[in-house]
């Protein structure tokens, strides 16, 4: 069975919105830090532990236009384009990135209860923090990957939402790494 996990890179006051650039207005606040090889090591790994992606109709929109033209050495880019992706969404209908489906946000739980059942590696949900509220909402995150970057935004959509009910979280590991302070965090939800 699937793991759900959420991976988010994440400011020090809990911005995840627009890491790349997307919003104009926080530019592409990661950019600026060096997560270094151990970094980039383990986004590859992270990424070569997944088989299936979830995203928000955003998210998906932002990858659909830059991963299928895109080549690596490691691998990433081949996975990524490969594995099925699952977009949450009520208005796109013909999803053109390679093995694409869509999930109706109205059977969320369902579809998401479905698509862990089907599969061994992770369910990796990147950015989508709309779809990343929700999930929360309905207790189906299994983990979460945060690669914290210590700069404060001040604003942007955050991965806890203002006025939410109380999450509680232990920390199953965290490292440093890159020479910028860059920092991975991984936590699993306390469930009673």
């Amino acid at each position: 069975m699937r793991k759900l996990v959420v991976t988010e890179f994440v400011s020090l006051d809990g911005v995840v919105e627009g890491p790349g650039g997307e919003n104009k207005e926080l530019g592409p606040w990661t950019f600026s830090f060096d997560r270094g090889d151990e970094g980039n090591t383990y986004k590859i790994d992270e990424t070569m532990a997944s088989d299936a992606l979830l995203l928000g109709r955003v998210t998906y929109d932002g990858f659909a236009a830059a991963w299928p033209d895109r080549k690596d050495d490691a691998g990433f880019a081949d996975k990524f384009n490969s594995m099925p992706k699952y977009v949450v969404s009520s208005t796109l209908t013909d999803p053109s990135w390679n093995n694409s489906h869509v999930v109706d946000p109205e059977n969320l739980v369902d579809a998401v209860n479905r698509i862990k059942q089907e599969g061994d590696g992770d369910l990796a949900v990147h950015g989508s923090p709309t779809l990343v509220q929700a999930l929360i909402d309905n207790d189906l995150v299994d983990e979460y990957h945060l690669m914290l970057f210590p700069v404060v935004l001040g604003q942007g959509k955050k991965l806890f939402q203002d006025g939410r009910r109380t999450t509680r979280l232990q920390l199953a590991s965290s490292r440093p790494v890159g020479p910028d302070g860059v920092v991975v965090l991984t936590y699993v939800p306390v469930r009673d």
